[in-house]
């Protein structure tokens, strides 16, 4: 891959995931204080985020693999997308915003197979030189949360208050027109030619169902569909309760998790080799409980650094988790499954998965709310707290790793 080409795909991917975290993240802060919206409307526009990941799978795989440039519809996407920017920024009501979310989402989910699908395109060696186009991504994310805190400063107190969090949408929409036009210089991507007649089993990995006879794989599955319940709480919650906490730069402090994240990524072979897939996966679900306890009992002031300490746990929760069920389905599919395997593990965390866990978060959210409309944030993280550790004894005492060296050495 030639240095052009290689800076390309490095700017692609990090413009791809600047627009994710310059306006998700501060979306829950947002919703509660400019919307004025309850914990179930709020899991609900949350939720677009999953019905996005179940339906992106259809378009990517019967039209972008099928008929199009995978470069061309990126642009058009995106383009499309920065319009839905500009119409969330300026929403005053909580049902056309959560309209515009929701057509954002069907259409900006794709956009992350589709920037993989470039990238993969331009590549002779995928496994070595994938990461280092990824990790743009990661810093992408990571630079819009500290502009922010840092250089915004739009969720400062005062600003919060003074509506200011809407321009986070705007930054996003820039940023979406930007990558837009900018696809249309990427290089060729044509769709894969194929004579095959279309199957929707195909594209939402329903042959994988198959691996569902081992046990072992049945147990993963289910707990990663469990799991995902405690990290919708996350995703929904934690920026508005570091932003009531009195968090300051709370955005910008969240970014800690994606640097986290970054690092930990590094050290999950140290881990497989070490100690296998099974240990690795229960620290990260065992961190899922410590993160939130955290959250229940830190605050603002005194005990803040148990709120960055569990914002900062957010790469082993993210990464022994979720990177590492990734690898173990890889490696228990075989070259016959492993497209279908990894689309059922994603329909099943991010798609369904979520899906629950929002409406869940949601709900706990609205029935701990006072009556003089403060939430009691302590039961709101004790109970996915609770769940985390729930899946955590589920997963010890059903999997069993029984070839741990078999299965470490051919998934690393």
């Amino acid at each position: 891959m030639n240095t052009t080409i290689r800076l390309k795909l490095s700017i692609m991917m990090f413009l791809e995931f600047f627009i994710w975290g310059a306006w998700f993240v501060t979306l829950g802060t947002f919703l509660g204080n400019n919307l004025k919206a309850s914990g179930s409307e709020t899991a609900a526009i949350f939720s677009t985020q999953s019905w996005g990941a179940i339906v992106a799978p259809f378009i990517v795989g019967l039209i972008a693999d099928r008929y199009f440039n995978a470069e061309k519809i990126l642009g058009i996407l995106h383009l499309v997308g920065a319009f839905l920017m500009y119409q969330m920024y300026q929403s005053e009501e909580v049902g056309m915003f959560y309209t515009y979310v929701l057509s954002y989402m069907i259409l900006y989910m794709p956009t992350l197979a589709l920037v993989n699908s470039v990238s993969f395109n331009q590549m002779k060696d995928p496994e070595k030189e994938f990461a280092s186009i990824r990790v743009w991504g990661t810093i992408g994310w990571i630079l819009a949360g500290l502009s922010i805190s840092f250089i915004f400063h739009w969720d400062a107190a005062a600003a919060v208050s003074g509506g200011m969090l809407k321009n986070t949408f705007l930054l996003a929409g820039i940023a979406a027109f930007v990558l837009g036009i900018f696809s249309f210089t990427l290089p060729a991507t044509p769709p894969k030619v194929s004579e095959e007649k279309i199957k929707i089993g195909d594209i939402i990995g329903l042959d994988a169902l198959k691996l569902l006879k081992d046990k072992n794989f049945a147990v993963f599955f289910i707990s990663s569909i469990l799991i995902c319940i405690p990290l919708a709480f996350y995703y929904q919650n934690a920026h508005p309760f570091l932003t009531e906490a009195g968090v300051t730069n709370p955005t910008g402090k969240m970014a800690i998790g994606q640097i986290s994240e970054a690092l930990f990524l590094l050290l999950i072979p140290v881990f497989f080799s070490r100690f296998g897939f099974k240990k690795t996966i229960l620290i990260g679900m065992l961190a899922w409980a410590i993160r939130y306890v955290l959250f229940a009992y830190g605050n603002g002031g005194d005990l803040s650094f148990m709120l960055i300490l569990g914002i900062a746990l957010h790469g082993i929760c993210y990464d022994f988790f979720f990177v590492s069920g990734q690898i173990y389905t890889n490696s228990k599919a075989g070259e016959k499954y492993k497209s279908a395997a990894q689309g059922l593990i994603t329909l099943a965390t991010y798609g369904v998965g979520m899906l629950i866990g929002f409406a869940v978060a949601g709900w706990i959210t609205d029935n701990y709310k006072t009556v003089e409309g403060t939430i009691n944030w302590e039961m709101v993280w004790i109970i996915p707290a609770g769940i985390a550790f729930a899946v955590f004894v589920l997963f010890a005492l059903l999997f069993n790793e029984k070839n741990k060296v078999e299965e470490t050495t051919s998934a690393v």
